[in-house]
């Protein structure tokens, strides 16, 4: 693939060192044209992220909820057994992220602050492992903690506690020089930065600060409440469950050190080049995949980018599939 051939925002134009010089990934455009034969007339909806597992009637507080989640939306696998973390709410079970959101949902029916920078600033170990009570410990405690610490004491300090005054502070845009909502929060809350380096360029991927806008956009733009003035410059979200879509569709293939490693489950290292293009072609193969659907769909059907993903995710997240395992914040 030529260089010149991978176009598009700031997240899908650093991608370029990798697609055009990956050695573990290959990627495959006929599949791409095959699989959006039959995909592109399917419904794909958008979401709107109504759940049981989010407070609403107060758009506030489902605004600040959904902030909330994504500042810890990684790791449901412990890299030991491979069980997925599950947790139940009102007598149903939930796994993998919706497990997470089971549990904060619950702890915020309790009463207890988990909206409020001051609580998150100063909320211990043990708080956070009673309420992360499901099926196995939830991995990576610690670090949820770190998390919850660092955008507590930004909030407390600079939003009055409040994750929606940061929204308010500046346009509802994802780019705008600097002082768009996916800048300011990258800039602001450094947790959520996702970036590596790939032969001497950084790649960027922001899979957690992406789906934090995509899902307050698609809740919130029906209402008024919010809405991205650039919603179409968001990328698929680059975790562990699109790469088994797009391995089984044929889209993506894997060096067989790759693809024996995967199979075995064993760790693929954070910021290796095996993890790097694995992400990055999830980015780019779902941006593919989302053209070519709509060079097959009317111009009142379009979809963007977080649509195909979605549609992705949600008939994939629950495979049996393997797929690869990092231990990392990002996703």
């Amino acid at each position: 693939m030529k260089q010149d051939e991978v176009n598009g925002g700031p997240i899908l134009d650093s991608l370029k060192p990798v697609i055009t010089g990956a050695q573990h990934v290959r990627f495959h455009e006929e599949k791409v044209r095959q699989v959006a034969d039959w995909m592109a007339y399917e419904e794909l909806p958008w979401p709107d992220f109504r759940s049981p597992l989010t407070p609403q009637g107060d758009d506030s507080v489902t605004m600040d909820f959904i902030f909330l989640t994504s500042t810890i939306n990684f790791a449901f696998t412990d890299f030991e057994s491979h069980t997925i973390f599950k947790a139940q709410y009102q007598g149903v079970e939930h796994w993998d992220s919706l497990g997470m959101e089971a549990c904060l949902k619950r702890a915020y029916d309790k009463g207890i602050p988990i909206l409020d920078g001051d609580y998150l600033a100063r909320v211990t170990r043990g708080e956070l492992d009673e309420i992360f009570t499901g099926n196995i410990p939830i991995p990576m405690l610690d670090e949820r903690l770190a998390i919850f610490h660092e955008v507590g004491n930004v909030l407390k300090e600079k939003y009055q506690g409040r994750f929606h005054n940061f929204v308010e502070a500046g346009p509802s845009r994802l780019y705008a020089d600097g002082n768009g909502l996916l800048e300011r929060l990258l800039a602001e809350f450094p947790s959520f930065r996702d970036t590596s380096m790939y032969r001497g360029s950084r790649i960027a991927f922001q899979k957690r600060s992406q789906l934090l806008w995509w899902q307050l956009h698609a809740r919130f733009r029906g209402n008024g409440f919010f809405q991205l003035g650039d919603p179409e410059r968001l990328t698929v979200f680059a975790d562990y469950i699109v790469p088994v879509a797009f391995r089984l569709f044929g889209m993506t293939s894997y060096s067989p050190e790759l693809e024996a490693a995967i199979n075995a489950r064993k760790v693929i290292p954070a910021d290796s080049e095996e993890e790097i293009e694995v992400r990055a072609f999830t980015i780019w193969g779902g941006h593919r995949l989302t053209e070519e659907i709509n060079r097959r769909r009317p111009a009142e059907l379009q979809v963007i980018d977080p649509v195909v993903d979605g549609r992705l995710w949600t008939h994939y997240h629950a495979s049996h599939w393997p797929h690869h395992l990092t231990i990392t914040t990002d996703y």
